[in-house]
């Protein structure tokens, strides 16, 4: 209220600080359990619609991600970017340790990327990994037993032996995925790339060289940037997720809405160190 007011006021006193609205995207995407909901169009949007609401000239992301789902952070990405449509708001994103995979999806979906000097970047590729068990099964005596409807219901049993022509199929799929992972960077990007052969193979950078390969803007942080361009009054309003009398903050972090919905609570704190323990290895691809 005192905002709207100042404006009639004369001189310093009318002028009323710029607002931006910041939104964090952090952790794997799609990748959640009943007591670590992660990343996801579910949990987003919430947090989308009111930072797109704010009138201010420009919205930003903060974004720390190894990646995750193709379909989540393509749902994040698209969504972004319409609601900047409608809003007419410019979008920056800030890549802080990873933005890699998945999480460079997100990136791409502003207006301008910036990233630390020592962010990791890229990873525009796609990947399937698993174990695989047949003859460990079969020294303990352990009979593997399938029945399906449909021969190929069963593709990529871990208890069976690999097949060639069940590889050569999830190979098509990763190839259709990539292929829609390559035009989405060369949509947003394709004026500033570089013609590096190795740009789309999966493998990722340091935010410098991913400055010179245009996978990235500019190098900086958030607060420096918006000073810059907003003037040294900009004020950075952080979009945080709801509370409610059975969950923590909604949207990027762990809620306990599960418990609420009544999930068996050994069930659910299985799930959730599963889920943990395969964004651990996420993460650690990439050194962190």
């Amino acid at each position: 209220m005192f905002n709207r007011l100042r404006k009639f006021l004369p001189g310093k006193l009318g002028k009323v600080p710029v607002t931006v609205p910041v939104v964090r995207l952090s952790g794997a995407i799609g990748m959640g359990a009943p007591f670590r909901p992660g990343l996801s169009m579910a949990t987003v949007a919430p947090l989308l619609d009111r930072a797109f609401a704010l009138d201010a000239p420009a919205v930003a992301f903060v974004i720390n991600s190894p990646g995750g789902s193709p379909v989540q952070s393509r749902l994040i990405h698209d969504r972004i970017r319409q609601l900047a449509g409608e809003k007419k708001r410019e979008v920056l994103t800030f890549i802080e340790d990873v933005g890699a995979s998945g999480g460079y999806m997100l990136a791409i979906a502003g207006d301008e990327i910036h990233a630390d000097a020592n962010s990791i970047v890229g990873s525009i590729g796609v990947v399937s990994a698993g174990f695989g068990f047949p003859e460990a099964i079969a020294r303990l005596g352990i009979e593997r037993r399938v029945h399906t409807s449909g021969e190929s219901k069963a593709i990529l049993d871990p208890f069976r032996p690999e097949r060639a022509e069940d590889v050569a199929h999830l190979k098509a799929i990763q190839q259709e995925v990539h292929e829609d992972f390559i035009a989405m960077v060369k949509a947003r990007r394709g004026d500033v790339l570089s013609d590096a052969p190795d740009l789309f193979s999966g493998l990722f950078w340091t935010g410098r060289t991913a400055r010179d390969l245009g996978l990235v803007d500019r190098l900086g942080d958030i607060r420096s940037t918006l000073r810059a361009r907003f003037g040294d009054d900009v004020r950075m309003r952080l979009i945080g997720g709801q509370r409610s009398l059975f969950s923590r903050k909604q949207g990027v972090g762990v809620g306990l809405s599960a418990l609420a919905a009544g999930a068996p609570l050994a069930a659910g704190l299985a799930g959730d160190t599963l889920a943990t323990l395969e964004e651990r290895a996420m993460w650690a691809r990439y050194g962190l």
